[in-house]
Formats: structure tokens, C-alpha cells, sequence
């Protein structure tokens, strides 16, 4: 179905077409629409927030409003089936949790009109549910903390984690959401040994039956980005993780890139066992005592240290769309290692995570040093995700709702606001699709 799409340039080298990408708060977007336009493909950005920040990025061809897959899950897979259906869009990219679901459950549909480099529902359920993940590791031979769900546990007898069992909570998975919504919940307690769980209480802060899992001590956290091509790996790329979005754990701000060979090959043996198709970003803390990389968790979608892999030179957007365009062959799976890159924003969660996190398991590092070593590894390594000399108006949008959240009726906040938003607003996803309208678009 996608050659039937494909528009060939004169080169032969590259495919012109669109790809439709959600916007997130995160940069994962930004990174994707700055690492593609530049090459000829017309990108599409939807949203439900309509100052979404990726809507002011120079590179953003169309800017198109969806419904809110939290609360419409099912409207969102229209919208997103209705776009595919446009005879220029190649693929969707998927980079949050909602996007990977409905694509991955209504595959077959998407497959009828764009390339689809995703897993089946069956096979990525195995990686939302972290209990099957864990059996499925065990199954590869891959070490992983012990995990169970809450219900099964009455005494703690080792330092633990509590968190929610799925990546995110839909219909399909437990019977506490409502059909067409979405909830995800990234909270994590922890647990001193010897103590009865407050079962009830758990179970009704996450609403479902969380996992009770092994700790394992943040002294070194790892990722792992891949593109899978039904079992094949086409790209990988590896970084340390230094800092996250909080002293007690999180989405990495401040990462460097490394090449280790056992820990390519537990990724490798893990994916081979889920056999694997598409991107995942898998995520291992190194034991302190036995110095094994122990699985945390896989996301099958872009993660949020995407512009830092991309600047250390694993351009996965590029990767994965010349996966969607049939031109696999083309891919330079190649990364430099050693380079640093921060999320400013991210660096500042941490910063706050110091003033507000508490953790019954993990010491809190001091302020003063940690500003000391975020100044020193931004003047080492002044990459940074989201900002950027050559296309600033996200960054700018960024700092503009946050503002704008902190005192919404201050004057300078909507000048400035003026002054970011787009010539053209975005449009409702139903005139997206109306085919005169989009010969228009993609014509200018």
C-alpha cells in the first residue's frame, strides 16, 4: 500500500510525501519535525491543545486539532484513520502512550492506507503489562526486579517500588476506565522491608491493582533506543542516563551516549523474544552489587530523549521513516559517543524535585552541587533539546504557557503570545482531510 503512495524525488534518493505526528509537551515533536522537513517531507502536527508548542515550529507544514484521546480515545482514532486515508501521508509517528495504543488496535485499518511500523496489539500488551514484560524477560534470559501484582504480596520483606502495572490504563486492559478514555499514572512509592502494604489504599490511589517490584538503587540508568523491522534490528543507540526529572527517578534531562556489548545484548535478546516490530525505548538501572543491567520498562513509541539521540547522531525520525518508504537499506545506524545533551526544562524539574521529592529509599543529593554539576555539563556539553538557534519559537511557546499558567492575565504573557502564534491557526482535523483543502496545503 505504501508504494502506491510513494512520490520518488529526481534523485531517487529521497520519498516525498507527509507524515502525520501528535504534538507532546516533551520535545520528542519538536526533534521529529526539525530532523524530517529539512529533507522534503510535508509534515502534518495534530493536537487537541491548540497551543501546543510544536505548532509554532518553523517546520511544521499543517497544524491540524484532534479530539483529546484521554477522554475520546476512539474520535482520536478517527481523526488520525481519516488523515491516513490522504493519498500524501506515508505513516504516523507515534511518541505518547494513547498514539502506539490506537494504532496498534486498529493496525489493520491503518495498514489499508500508510505504512505501519508498529506491533500488533497482542504483542504490545505484552510490553504495557509489566508483569508479562517480566516473564517475558525471564523467558530471554534478561534480568529484571521481581515483580508481582499488589494483591499477591502481604508482607514486605526487601526494599520495593509500587507502580502502576500498565504504561497507561484503558478499557481494554482493566475494568476501572471508561470505554474511550485514557489514564495513565506515573506515581511510584516506596516501601521500607518489613511493613504490611496499605493494600486497599494503593489499589484505590492507582485505580487498578499496581505492581509490587524489587528496588533497585538509581546509582546508574540506562536506555536504549531501537527500530525493529519484523524481528530485524535496522538501528540501536545507547546513552547513560545522569540526571532525570527527579532525584528519585523519571524521564532523563541530561544523558551522554555510551556503547556497552552486554547491554546491546540484553536488548537484543529481549526484543528477539517479544519479536519485534518497530521503535522501542527500553529503559535498565545497573545493579550496584552485580553490576547487571536490570530491565525497567519498554516504551514502543519516540521517547522523550529522542533530540538528544538525534544529536549524538541516531536520527531515528529519519530512521523510521525511510523504514515506512520501503528504503530500510538506507538506514546509517552509525552514533557518535560522548556527547552530552540536556532538557532545560527538565533540568529545572530536577532542580525542584530536591525542594519537594521525598524518598524513604533514596538520599537526597545536595543543591548546591547539583546546580554546580548541571552548569558544568551544560558548559561541556551545550546541546539542548528543545532550544535552538535555527527554530525557537517552541521553546518560546514553552516558556509562554508556563507563564501564562503562573499569572494568565499579565499583559506582557499575551503580547508575547501574539507575537508566537501562527499566520495560520490551526484547522479542525474534518477540513484537514477535505481533499481540495489539502492539495492547497501541501501545494505551499
Amino acid at each position: 500500500m505504501t508504494s502506491q503512495k510513494v512520490s520518488a524525488s529526481d534523485e531517487g534518493s529521497t520519498v516525498h510525501g507527509s507524515v502525520v505526528i501528535p504534538a507532546v509537551s516533551v520535545p520528542s515533536t519538536d526533534i521529529c519535525l526539525r530532523s524530517l522537513a529539512p529533507t522534503g517531507v510535508h509534515t502534518v502536527v495534530v493536537s487537541e491543545d491548540s497551543k501546543a508548542k510544536s505548532f509554532h515550529s518553523k517546520y511544521c507544514d499543517e497544524a491540524v486539532l484532534v479530539p483529546d484521546p484521554t477522554t475520546d480515545l476512539e474520535g482520536y482514532a478517527r481523526a488520525l484513520l481519516a488523515l491516513a486515508r490522504r493519498d500524501d501521508v506515508l505513516t504516523i509517528v507515534p511518541v505518547r502512550e494513547p498514539d502506539i495504543f490506537v494504532l496498534s488496535k486498529h493496525r489493520e485499518a491503518f495498514a489499508e492506507h500508510v505504512a505501519t511500523p508498529w506491533p500488533t496489539l497482542e504483542t504490545l500488551g505484552r510490553v504495557h503489562d509489566r508483569v508479562l514484560l517480566t516473564e517475558a524477560a525471564a523467558a530471554a534470559g534478561v534480568p529484571a526486579p521481581s515483580t508481582r501484582p499488589l494483591s499477591e504480596v502481604e508482607t514486605v520483606t526487601e526494599p520495593s517500588v509500587v507502580k502502576s502495572r500498565y504504561n497507561l490504563l484503558v478499557d481494554e486492559y482493566v475494568d476501572t476506565v471508561p470505554p474511550g478514555h485514557v489514564v495513565q499514572n506515573n506515581t511510584i512509592e516506596h516501601v521500607q522491608p518489613c511493613t504490611v502494604p496499605p493494600a486497599e489504599r494503593l489499589q484505590e490511589a492507582f485505580n487498578h491493582d499496581p505492581i509490587f517490584q524489587e528496588f533497585v538503587p538509581i546509582d546508574e540508568e540506562y536506555m536504549i533506543g531501537a527500530l525493529y523491522d519484523h524481528g530485524e534490528p535496522l538501528a540501536m543507540v545507547q546513552h547513560k542516563q545522569i540526571r532525570g526529572e527527579s532525584y528519585t527517578g523519571g524521564g532523563g534531562v541530561y544523558r551522554e551516549s555510551i556503547y556497552d556489548e552486554t547491554l546491546e545484548n540484553d536488548a537484543l535478546a529481549l526484543l528477539d523474544e517479544l519479536e519485534w516490530h518497530g521503535l522501542a525505548c527500553i529503559e535498565y538501572m545497573r545493579h550496584p552489587k552485580t553490576g547487571e543491567f536490570y530491565l525497567t520498562e519498554i516504551n514502543p513509541r519516540m521517547w522523550t530523549s529522542l533530540s538528544a539521540n538525534v544529536q549524538m547522531g541516531a536520527d531515528f525520525p529519519r530512521h523510521y521513516w525511510q523504514l515506512g518508504t520501503d528504503r530500510s537499506a538506507d538506514i546509517d545506524a552509525e552514533y557518535d559517543r560522548g556527547v552530552g545533551c540536556h532538557y532545560l526544562k527538565g533540568e529545572l524539574m530536577y532542580v525542584l524535585s530536591l525542594l519537594r521529592d521525598d524518598s524513604s529509599l533514596i538520599d537526597r543529593p545536595s543543591l548546591p552541587q547539583t546546580i554546580l554539576e548541571i552548569v558544568g555539563s551544560c558548559y561541556r556539553h551545550s546541546n539542548f533539546d528543545v532550544c535552538s538557534r535555527d527554530d525557537p519559537q517552541p521553546f518560546i511557546q514553552d516558556v509562554l504557557v508556563e507563564l501564562s499558567g503562573l499569572a494568565p492575565d499579565t499583559a506582557t504573557v499575551r503580547k508575547l503570545e501574539r507575537y508566537t502564534n501562527r499566520t495560520d491557526p490551526p484547522v479542525h482535523w474534518r477540513e484537514a482531510t477535505d481533499e481540495i483543502a489539502t492539495k492547497e496545503r501541501v501545494r505551499h
